[in-house]
């Protein structure tokens, strides 16, 4: 049966530059909240992002919003709403609210209209909260809307915003009002009425391999969300290329080996992700390249399997993949001097960990350039309800049946997935915890990093001490909000939930 829900394209990179800061809306000639104006179609245009995003308005009922956050800390954002060519034997739709003026009777001219709002609080999530999403889910329910286009800002990363879409509750009317399930929580989420089509990512051929390697934070280049925004370029690159279903290359390598070692890198990261240069840009035929098995908005819990996509292990151009896998655990100390090899000649790394010290818990850890995130990521399945949970030797059989008619079982609600792949993977000693990295190098020496991250693991003769012992142990990733290196290093970060991006937005 076909999904008629109404299809959202997402249109993220940080290539070339941004919409210019010496616009109108900084010298104060758009009006207030809720005011429009036609715009010149020059104004705020140049980057390859805003090329593949008009791209995009080629496709008949295709609507495209952008949020300027540029003077997010002063409480102010731009929002950008255009309509392209109207669907067949239609004309351009209003939505509930507008200016009557941003209708136009005749076809062929590209309607193109800013607004300016001021925010209580100067933050993205107040803009998602207040404006995007109330926006998007009113432009979905839209006669005449065959497609929305969210034209992101630099600021905004994919991953965050589909979390968003899928579990942030709009109300019929202008706001949000929760997580969805929450109690009390009325309305529905964008995505009840909608569907992710396709992650579009933009790629700069000529800068993004040294962005994604440096240590540059989003402040440094005028693109931070708030004043606390401490996030780097790399982590925002990567991680729109990681969650890309499909990539749009613009510009050229400086030589042939740097365009070759960036392809080698985005084989590793997005492996499945059809491509195509800006240049010769078909948005109907990218999206149809999109494979079926796409995230298409998705975002990995964080006990899913780490290697997604099946990139290639082998080196290539002096990028490799290391795939670290252990049962035992972690020594917290030995770890975290260990997770310097991460910071130096490599592209990208992120996995699950087990740290003696935290028996009970999962880490997350994430790094991309110079920056490094090590957060919380839920309890361990052998860790719930221990009074109540089948013996080990009992346990394999259990765990295969996701049957939650036993009012005792103390995984119901643990998504289906999990529970049948802790069933396969469950050991007698350590249940379903263990470790697992998976790192993109582009410098670093693969032996070094796999050598360093075993020798963080427990010895025999620790292992023999126990769970009462190690929680004893001092743990450098104990405290969540104190991160450790603060001082000597100010790129590393804590508290963050992979399955919640939006609890990411306060960076430590």
């Amino acid at each position: 049966m076909p999904d008629e829900r109404t299809p959202i394209v997402l249109v993220a990179g940080l290539a070339g530059p941004t919409p210019r800061t010496g616009s109108a809306a900084d010298t104060g000639r758009l009006p207030r909240s809720g005011g429009s104006r036609r715009v010149p179609p020059d104004e705020g245009a140049g980057s390859p992002v805003e090329e593949v995003a008009d791209a995009f308005l080629q496709l008949p009922g295709t609507a495209v919003v952008h949020h300027d956050l540029r003077r997010i800390s002063q409480g102010v954002v731009r929002r950008r709403v255009r309509w392209g060519t109207p669907p067949a034997g239609g004309t351009r739709p209003s939505i509930r609210g507008a200016d009557p003026a941003n209708v136009v009777p005749h076809t062929g001219i590209p309607l193109d209209r800013w607004h300016v709002l001021e925010l209580a609080h100067g933050c993205v999530s107040c803009t998602l909260r207040e404006d995007l999403l109330p926006l998007t889910r009113r432009l979905c329910a839209t006669p005449g809307v065959e497609r929305v286009v969210l034209h992101l800002d630099p600021a905004l990363e994919p991953e965050a915003l589909c979390w968003a879409l899928r579990h942030v509750v709009v109300d019929p009317g202008n706001g949000s009002v929760g997580a969805a399930g929450a109690e009390g929580a009325e309305g529905a989420t964008v995505l009840d009425h909608a569907r992710v089509e396709a992650v579009v990512t933009v790629v700069d051929s000529g800068t993004w391999l040294a962005d994604a390697t440096g240590d540059e934070t989003l402040a440094e280049r005028g693109l931070s969300a708030s004043a606390d925004d401490d996030r780097t370029v790399a982590q925002v690159c990567v991680g729109q290329v990681e969650f890309a279903d499909a990539l749009v290359l613009a510009g050229a390598a400086p030589d042939a080996w740097t365009g070759a070692r960036t392809g080698a890198v985005l084989d590793r990261l997005a492996p499945t992700a059809p491509r195509t240069r800006l240049d010769r840009l078909d948005p109907a035929a990218l999206l149809a390249e999109v494979p079926a098995d796409a995230r298409r908005g998705e975002v990995d819990d964080a006990h899913a399997p780490v290697l997604r996509g099946q990139p290639p292990l082998d080196s290539d151009c002096g990028v490799s993949t290391v795939v670290f896998t252990a049962r035992r655990p972690f020594h917290p100390e030995r770890l975290h001097d260990a997770v310097d090899v991460l910071l130096d000649g490599v592209v990208r790394a992120r996995g699950r960990m087990w740290v003696a010290s935290q028996p009970d818990v999962a880490l997350w850890l994430e790094s991309a350039g110079g920056g490094l995130r090590v957060g919380h990521a839920g309890p361990w399945l052998a860790a719930l309800d221990r009074a109540n949970t089948p013996d080990a030797d009992t346990r394999d059989t259990d765990t295969r049946d996701t049957d939650t008619r036993d009012g005792n079982d103390p995984w119901v609600g643990v998504d289906p997935r999990r529970r049948a792949m802790a069933a396969l993977r469950w050991d007698p000693y350590y249940g379903d915890r263990d470790q697992e990295i998976v790192v993109v190098a582009h410098r670093a020496d693969p032996d070094e990093i796999e050598a360093a991250l075993r020798h963080a693991l427990l010895t025999d003769a620790e292992l023999a001490e126990g769970e009462e012992v190690w929680r004893g142990w001092p743990d450098p990733f104990g405290e969540w909000h104190d991160d450790p290196c603060a001082s000597a290093e100010p790129h590393r970060e804590t508290d963050r939930s992979p399955s919640n991006p939006l609890r990411n937005t306060e960076e430590k």
